[in-house]
């Protein structure tokens, strides 16, 4: 018995070291500011992803593409706001907010501008900048229907200098990508630009920082 006395302790320890990492006690659902996390195209069930690789025509700059594996490390990104201190960490993100997308293991943030995508001619989507700093190509309002984003809803990122809307359209990539989808910009509100916050490290106000800044 006194084994068990010891260990329920340390078992409803556990719980609660656990909770805070999923995000739903102070804001239930909400994404928030500093979160990190994989993003699921709704339409073409794939995540937003990106990695060493720049495109060879357009801006050359880094390639963002979409991949079906649920389980790869170059898929997550974190929650920023458009400038430093506008996106208090743990605080949810409104709905209409200006943001940044800042990739995790390459530091460059979600970007888009006037070159043609490679695959369908829409809007070339790149990852740009060094160390989540790039330049105001870099933000994206985050459309959604209710008052915060929640986790489990369906929501847009429109772009805030060229007016595009982060999509999918399902054309594939060959050699060195082969299978990953293209990621681009479209001018209209459709299907294809639905995506939904997965996998991740959802950030609360009462999280260390110093413990949780990384996965």
């Amino acid at each position: 018995m006194r084994g068990g006395c010891r260990l329920f302790p340390l078992l409803l320890l556990l719980a609660l070291l656990r909770g805070p990492c999923r995000g739903k006690e102070a804001a239930p659902g909400a994404v928030t500011c500093g979160s990190v996390l994989k993003l699921l195209n709704t339409r073409h069930s794939v995540r937003l992803h990106s990695h060493e690789v720049k495109y060879g025509s357009g801006s050359g700059q880094q390639s963002v593409t979409g991949v079906e594996a649920s389980d790869d490390a170059n898929s997550y990104w974190r929650i920023r706001g458009k400038s430093d201190g506008s996106c208090q960490r743990g605080t949810p993100v409104k709905c209409g907010q200006a943001i940044r997308l800042t990739h995790v293991n390459t530091g460059k943030n979600l970007h888009t501008h006037h070159f043609p995508s490679p695959l369908s001619n829409n809007q070339e989507v790149s990852a740009f900048g060094d160390d989540g700093e790039g330049d105001d190509l870099d933000i994206w309002i985050v459309q959604c229907s209710g008052t915060h984003w929640e986790r489990d809803d369906a929501v847009r990122f429109k772009h805030v200098g060229t007016d595009v809307f982060l999509s999918i359209t399902g054309e594939q990539y060959g050699h060195p990508i082969r299978g990953q989808r293209e990621v681009h910009g479209m001018p209209t509100a459709n299907h294809h630009n639905y995506w939904k916050a997965m996998e991740g490290v959802f950030i609360k106000p009462s999280m260390d920082p110093a413990k949780h800044d990384e996965l």
